[in-house]
């Protein structure tokens, strides 16, 4: 599994900047897609997640109401659009997939739970 995330920028806060996260290999009906985010001197922390083929989703309270996570199954692409930016969500964003949903039937929030991830895009919001 191969996950390629990209659209990260410089924006004001306030602004919108929508991530894309690609993915290839084998199929993912099942798997996880999650997204991460880690600031300078931070640990990685939980920001959104989706079950590729829908129905499931989750968000961390810090952005729920002002990012949604989105699949597009025909483009192997699960999309973070992200709205209301704040400073604090300055950060390196990371996207993930967990292959264990099947096996566990749980969203995870970790992300040692994880097990493949992609290189991560900037995100940065200016005052």
């Amino acid at each position: 599994v191969q996950l390629q995330a990209c659209g990260g920028g410089l924006v004001q806060a306030r602004g919108s900047l929508r991530l894309s996260c690609a993915a290839s290999g084998r199929t993912f009906s099942t798997y996880i897609i999650g997204w991460f985010r880690q600031a300078p001197g931070k640990e990685r922390e939980f920001v959104a997640a989706i079950k590729w083929s829908g129905g499931r989703l989750a968000y961390a309270d810090s952005v729920k109401g002002r990012f949604t996570i989105s699949t597009v199954n025909a483009k192997n692409t699960v999309y973070l659009q992200m709205s209301s930016l704040k400073t604090e969500d300055t950060a390196v964003y990371y996207c993930a997939a967990d292959e264990g949903y099947a096996r566990t039937g749980v969203i995870y929030t970790t992300a040692t739970q994880y097990d493949y991830w992609g290189q991560g895009t900037q995100v940065t919001v200016s005052s």
